[in-house]
């Protein structure tokens, strides 16, 4: 049971990290939110600093989520996922996956709007990245390429290249991403089914 335990506390350092990259958040910003110092934030992602409720409910607060899901508490069998929005640099992010690490999906919604006086600012990270616009215009600067997607239309493209996202035109823009942080590709399965079932 110890050695249970102990494996729910490693994982704890972890899953903070991840969470913090994913909503884009600094150490120092998350301290600010929190009233947790920078030092002992540091620390308990690191797996250096035990997690207790002193600091786990205040992050949680901070990240909008259950406390359970900061430590990776089993999940009942209920597999519906509830998600909680957040706004990073005026964009509305949806996540649909439950668990940090590994595939993560997101719904993404541009407000009306966005392109006035917003200038692209290109950023490459870890990570292979899939795009599909549900509805609008989404312009993609990939590289040295300007594009722009539209409704139904699928891109895919390695995170090390230098992108952007952005609305085309003054309409709002809704598109699905999943992103893989250590460079895991998107696979569909599917199996053969000859015509003639039994050789």
């Amino acid at each position: 049971m110890s050695d249970d335990f102990d494996a729910v506390l490693a994982a704890v350092g972890p899953r903070l990290r991840e969470l913090r990259r994913r909503r884009g958040a600094t150490l120092t910003a998350l301290s600010e939110t929190t009233g947790i110092p920078i030092s002992t934030l540091s620390r308990l992602e690191s797996g250096h600093r035990k997690p207790g409720l002193e600091l786990l409910l205040p992050l949680a607060r901070a990240y909008q989520v259950p406390v359970d899901e900061l430590i990776g508490a089993p999940a009942d069998l209920d597999p519906r996922i509830h998600p909680q929005p957040f706004t990073h640099n005026g964009m509305t992010v949806v996540p649909l996956t439950r668990k940090p690490g590994g595939l993560q999906a997101f719904k993404h919604i541009l407000p009306a709007g966005m392109t006035d006086g917003r200038e692209p600012d290109p950023r490459s990270h870890e990570g292979y990245h899939w795009l599909y616009v549900l509805r609008g215009r989404l312009r993609v600067i990939l590289g040295d390429k300007d594009f722009i997607l539209t409704e139904g239309e699928v891109a895919e493209f390695d995170t090390h290249l230098p992108h952007w996202f952005g609305n085309a035109d003054e309409h709002p823009v809704e598109f699905l991403s999943i992103l893989g942080p250590q460079g895991e590709r998107v696979h569909i399965k599917a199996s053969y089914r000859p015509d003639n079932p039994h050789p």
